[in-house]
C-alpha cells in the first residue's frame, strides 16, 4: 500500500432518499478516499432465490470511481435473507440455547450445505461482476466472522470425525480427557454424545477449539473463491473483532485470529473503545498491536467509531487523537462505521460521521482536518514498521479453559491479559502478540505470559530454554497448570516452569482481606488487597519481591523473581493492584535492558514509534487527558509533521488536552 486510506462504510441501500452525489461531495471535502460496501445487504442483492439485483453496487462503484474514491467490496454472507430461512430452516444455527430464530445477523450454521451453496453463488455473482471495475481495490470476506456457537447435529457429526482423526482411539480419548468421571466414558463411536451438555472441561474445550477451526475453514474457503476473480494489486482482508464488553476488550474467544488470518493478504479489524473522559487509547493500542502481529506488518482499521453512542460522542480533538493513534500502532487505514446515521432498525442510535440530518457537524468538521493531514502526510506515515523486543503470549486454549474454571469473582482470562497489557502500555513499552507455538521467541528480550493455564509441555520447555538463553519472562498466576487438553499436571505446581521460576506451590486460596508486604511495597496504597486468586508460593531458589500480608498466609510468597541461566523469570502468584503490576513490569523491563527515555514519561502522555518507508524514525506523542501535559522531547532533533516546526532534542514541549505531536527524527 502506497498511501493512507481514510474511509467510511457506505450503504446507499439504507438511505431514506437519493443523495449519492451529495454524499460524495461531502466525502471529498473531508478527503475520504475509500468506502466499504455490500457486506450487509444480501437480501437487496438477491431479493428472491436466484434473482439478482446489483444495481445499487453498480451505481456506487461508478460514482466513486468518477470521484477518485477507492472501494472495498464485502461478501454479504454474515446476514442471511428471509427467503433462505423459509426454504431451508436448518441454515439457522442450533446452539446450546436451542434452535435459532430469524432476525439478527450472524445466526447461521457456517457448515450448513444449503447456506454454503447460496453463499458461494452470491460471492461468485458479486465478485465476478465487480472485480474488473477500476474503483475496486480489495475485498472483505464476510464480517466479524465467528462460529456463532453452532452446535447442531451437523456440527456434532463433524466433531466426532475430527476426534477420530485426531486421537484415533476412544481408549486414548477416555484416558486423556478423564471421561470415566461421572460415567462419561464413551465405548463406541456411535455412542459419542452431543457436547452441548458436557460437564467435562477438557471435552468442552476441545469442542470450542474445533468450532474455531470451523471459522478458519469457512474464511479460507471464501478467500479461495474471491482469489479466483481478484485482479493483480487487489487485496483480500477480513474484519476481525475482539471480545465485546460494550467495546473491544480482549482476545476473541470464538476465533483464533492467528490461524484465521493466514489466507488473507492483509489483516483487518474493527476497534471500538470508551470515549470522552474514559478515553485512554488502550483499546486502540491493544487492537492495533494484536492485528499488526497477525501478519507481521501494517493492517486496516475497517471500522471504528465516529459518534456512535451518546456516551461515545467525542470531545473536540478526540477524533483526531483517535485517528492518529491507529496510525501510531501501524494502521494504514482508518474507516468509520459508518458514513451516515441509520433511520430505522437495530442500530438507529449508533450514529455515523453524519447525524440523522446529513448536515455538517463538529465531528464531521474535525474529520475534514484529519483527512487533509492524512493526504498531506501520507508518504511520511504510511507503512510504519516496528521491531518490538517485548511480546505478550496469548492463547485461545487457555482462554477457553478458564471459561470452564472461572476465577471466584467472575474475572476471566482477558481480565488477566488486560491487567498486564494496560500497565505495559502506560509504561510506554510497545509489544507484539505471539502464541505458545510461536517459533519467534528468540526475537524478543521480554515475554509476558498471562494465565497460560492450558498448554503443551513442549511450549513450556521452550519458555524455560528462552530464559536459560538470556531471555526474561513475566508469568501470571495459573500458568503451566494444565496440559493442552486441560488435564491438570500431577507434578507440584507450577509444573514444568518451576525450573525457571524457582518456586513451588500446592495450595491456592480465594483472597479475603489479603494485602502485600515486602521490598516491592513502598506505600500502603500500593499494597492494597489482592483480588480473585492467590497461590501460596514457596521459593526454591527465587528471590521474594512480595509476601502476602495476612496473619495466616503471611509466610508465603506472592511475587518472585528467579535468575535461571542467563535470564530471569518473574512470577506473579495473585492479582495485585495496577500500581504493583506496573512496578513489577517496570522492573522486568529494566532487567531486560529495555528501559529508555520514553519509559520516564508519565501516563496520560503516551509515546509510540516506528520506522517509515524512507527509514526515518517517527515518534508519536499523545495526551489522553483533559489537562495540558508537558514533557521533554528525549530524542535527536526532528520536525513536528503536523505543524512543520523544528523540534530540538531536550526541548520542553506542551501537549494540549487531547493533543498530539508527530515528530520525524
Amino acid at each position: 500500500m502506497n498511501k493512507l486510506l481514510y474511509g467510511v462504510a457506505y450503504y446507499d441501500e439504507y438511505m431514506p432518499h437519493e443523495r449519492l452525489d451529495e454524499d460524495i461531495r461531502m466525502m471529498k471535502e473531508a478527503d475520504i478516499n475509500a468506502v466499504r460496501i455490500a457486506e450487509s445487504t444480501w437480501s437487496t442483492h438477491e431479493p428472491q432465490n436466484g434473482v439478482f439485483d446489483f444495481s445499487s453496487v453498480d451505481r456506487v462503484l461508478d460514482a466513486m470511481y468518477q470521484a477518485g474514491i477507492h472501494v472495498i467490496v464485502g461478501t454479504p454472507t454474515y446476514a442471511v435473507p428471509a427467503w433462505m430461512v423459509k426454504e431451508h430452516p436448518d441454515v439457522l444455527a442450533v446452539t446450546a440455547n436451542g434452535p435459532g430464530k430469524y432476525g439478527a445477523r450472524q445466526i447461521m450454521d457456517i457448515t450448513n450445505p444449503a447456506y454454503l451453496f447460496y453463499s458461494e453463488r452470491i460471492i461468485r455473482k458479486l465478485i465476478s461482476r465487480v472485480s474488473s471495475h477500476p474503483a475496486v481495490i480489495g475485498y472483505q470476506t464476510d464480517n466479524e466472522t465467528k462460529h456463532y456457537d453452532t452446535a447442531g447435529p451437523n456440527v456434532q457429526l463433524q466433531f466426532v470425525k475430527y476426534m477420530r482423526d485426531t486421537y484415533e482411539s476412544l481408549d486414548r480419548i477416555n484416558a486423556m480427557f478423564g471421561l470415566d468421571y461421572w460415567s462419561n466414558r464413551i465405548n463406541s463411536w456411535e455412542d459419542f454424545p452431543s457436547v452441548i451438555g458436557t460437564i467435562n472441561g477438557s471435552l468442552g474445550a476441545e469442542f470450542a477449539k474445533f468450532q474455531r477451526m470451523l471459522v478458519n475453514d469457512f474464511l479460507a474457503w471464501q478467500v479461495s473463491i474471491v482469489n479466483e476473480y481478484k485482479r493483480p494489486g487487489q487485496f483480500v482482508t477480513q474484519n476481525f473483532d475482539f471480545e465485546w464488553r460494550g467495546y473491544s476488550f480482549g482476545v476473541q474467544p470464538s476465533v483464533d485470529h492467528f490461524a484465521a488470518s493466514e489466507p488473507f493478504d492483509i489483516a483487518g479489524v474493527d476497534i471500538y473503545h470508551p470515549s470522552q473522559d474514559d478515553l485512554t487509547g488502550i483499546e486502540i493500542a491493544f487492537g492495533g498491536d494484536m492485528t499488526r502481529s497477525l501478519k507481521g506488518g501494517s493492517y486496516l482499521v475497517l471500522e471504528t467509531q465516529a459518534q456512535a453512542f451518546p456516551h461515545w460522542t467525542p470531545y473536540p480533538g478526540q477524533l483526531r487523537l483517535q485517528a492518529f493513534s491507529h496510525l501510531a500502532s501501524g494502521a494504514n487505514m482508518v474507516a468509520y462505521w459508518h458514513w451516515h446515521s441509520i433511520h430505522n432498525s437495530f442500530e438507529t442510535y449508533w450514529k455515523g460521521l453524519l447525524s440523522h440530518d446529513f448536515k455538517p457537524n463538529p465531528v464531521y468538521n474535525e474529520a475534514k482536518t484529519i483527512g487533509a493531514d492524512f493526504r498531506r502526510l501520507s508518504h511520511e506515515l504510511v507503512n510504519l514498521s516496528k521491531k518490538n523486543q517485548v511480546a505478550i503470549m496469548v492463547s485461545n486454549e487457555a482462554l477457553t479453559a478458564m471459561q470452564w474454571f472461572k476465577l471466584p469473582d467472575g474475572k476471566t482470562y482477558n481480565d488477566v491479559v488486560r491487567s498486564l497489557y494496560d500497565e505495559l502500555y502506560k509504561l510506554n513499552v510497545e509489544c507484539d502478540f505471539i502464541q505458545p507455538s510461536s517459533p519467534r521467541l528468540s526475537e524478543y528480550k521480554l515475554i509476558i505470559v498471562p494465565a497460560l493455564y492450558a498448554v503443551s509441555d513442549e511450549s513450556l520447555e521452550k519458555l524455560n530454554e528462552f530464559v536459560r538463553d538470556g531471555g526474561h519472562v513475566v508469568y501470571s498466576f495459573k500458568s503451566g497448570f494444565a496440559d493442552e487438553v486441560v488435564k491438570v499436571r500431577d507434578s507440584q505446581q507450577p509444573g514444568i516452569i518451576h525450573e525457571a521460576c524457582g518456586i513451588s506451590y500446592s495450595m491456592f486460596v480465594t483472597p479475603n482481606q489479603v494485602g502485600l508486604k515486602g521490598k516491592l511495597i513502598e506505600t500502603a496504597d500500593e499494597g492494597s488487597e489482592v483480588e480473585a486468586w492467590m497461590e501460596l508460593l514457596t521459593p526454591t531458589s527465587a528471590e521474594v519481591l512480595a509476601y502476602y500480608d495476612h496473619k495466616q498466609w503471611g509466610e508465603y510468597a506472592a511475587i518472585t523473581r528467579n535468575r535461571h541461566g542467563n535470564g530471569t523469570a518473574t512470577y506473579i502468584g495473585c492479582m495485585p493492584s495496577a500500581a504493583i503490576v506496573r512496578k513489577v513490569l517496570a522492573g522486568a523491563v529494566k532487567e531486560a535492558g529495555l528501559w529508555g527515555s520514553d519509559q520516564e514519561l508519565v501516563f496520560h502522555v503516551i509515546a509510540r514509534s516506528g520506522t517509515n518507508a524512507a527509514g526515518k524514525r517517527i515518534h508519536y506523542y499523545f495526551n489522553y487527558s483533559n489537562e495540558p501535559a508537558a514533557f521533554v522531547y528525549p530524542h535527536p532533533d526532528g520536525q513536528e509533521l503536523l505543524s512543520g516546526h523544528k523540534v530540538a532534542g531536550g526541548q520542553k514541549l506542551e501537549l494540549a488536552p487531547w493533543g498530539l505531536f508527530i515528530i520525524k527524527q
